[in-house]
């Protein structure tokens, strides 16, 4: 991957973005796809030749007040704008801090075995599964193995079929990846992960080059399961303060609801689910599938 992540951002942006987006009037034939550099510099505030520098790397360390600017001038949303916070580096990047950050609490464990009803698992923020309840092993049992999610999304040929709405979650993964470079963009298992993806998917690479970013939060997802059939559950993201990095996801369907029903139909079909699997271990000792 190349290294001049803070220009790549702001080029991507440049060119997803049309006058009229901006306020500005269309003018004549135009020689780029979205804004001119000059355009987006004035908008900003700043000079055309600092901005050029900020696209070509030249320049990587923009004050806060500049990257307001930028976020404002590029119509950037509240992801994208802690995004490139980070990466002109006005805000504390976590370097990866070795295999114990992939380490899962017994408490954060006892946690989630006090949700047998409902999916629960514990991701990185390049989204490897680090843990998974017994509910949520039966909820991911078509995939084989389970170990990522970008992975199962691009390239498990059960992610086509397993989401609904593949392009929503494709682009959700996608997003939370750049995210991660934000933080980390050194980090190794990161760099390998981009690598695999972008050269065994097209949809993974058109989207990558896209920049979008996109943090895990609240989402409502659409599934369909092999054997229990449509899902729809709504997602909930909790960061766990113990462990940088570390995410909670939660899988809740309405009570009641035919989503519901399925779920415990689901647990009941894989007694023998196996709480807590380990998937970075699994995933470590298998490899990723190409």
């Amino acid at each position: 991957m190349d290294d001049n992540h803070l220009g790549d951002f702001l080029r991507a942006r440049r060119a997803g973005l049309r006058p009229e987006d901006v306020g500005m009037a269309r003018s004549g034939a135009r020689r780029v796809a979205g804004l001119r550099r000059e355009e987006v510099a004035g908008l900003a505030g700043v000079s055309v030749d600092y901005y050029t520098r900020l696209e070509q790397g030249r320049e990587r360390r923009p004050s806060p007040q500049v990257v307001d600017a930028l976020c404002r001038a590029l119509r950037v949303d509240a992801d994208g704008r802690a995004h490139l916070y980070r990466l002109a580096g006005a805000a504390t990047i976590e370097r990866p801090s070795g295999p114990a950050a992939e380490r899962v609490s017994p408490a954060l464990r006892q946690l989630m075995d006090g949700y047998p009803n409902t999916p629960a698992f514990v991701v990185s923020r390049t989204l490897d599964l680090l843990a998974v309840n017994a509910l949520g092993d039966a909820l991911y049992a078509p995939f084989e193995p389970a170990d990522n999610l970008a992975r199962m999304i691009f390239l498990d040929p059960a992610g086509r079929d397993f989401y609904a709405e593949w392009d929503r979650a494709a682009q959700a993964s996608v997003g939370h990846l750049r995210e991660a470079i934000g933080f980390a963009p050194d980090n190794p298992r990161l760099r390998e992960l981009v690598h695999t993806l972008t050269e065994h998917s097209a949809d993974f690479a058109r989207l990558w080059n896209a920049h979008t970013v996109r943090g895990k939060t609240q989402d409502v997802k659409r599934l369909l399961h092999p054997d229990v059939g449509p899902l729809i559950l709504t997602l909930q993201a909790f960061d766990v303060r113990d462990a940088p990095g570390q995410q909670l996801v939660i899988y809740h369907a309405e009570p009641g609801s035919p989503s519901a029903q399925s779920l415990h139909l689901l647990g009941s079909m894989w007694p023998d689910s196996r709480s807590f699997r380990s998937a970075g271990v699994r995933r470590r000792g298998r490899g990723l599938r190409g």
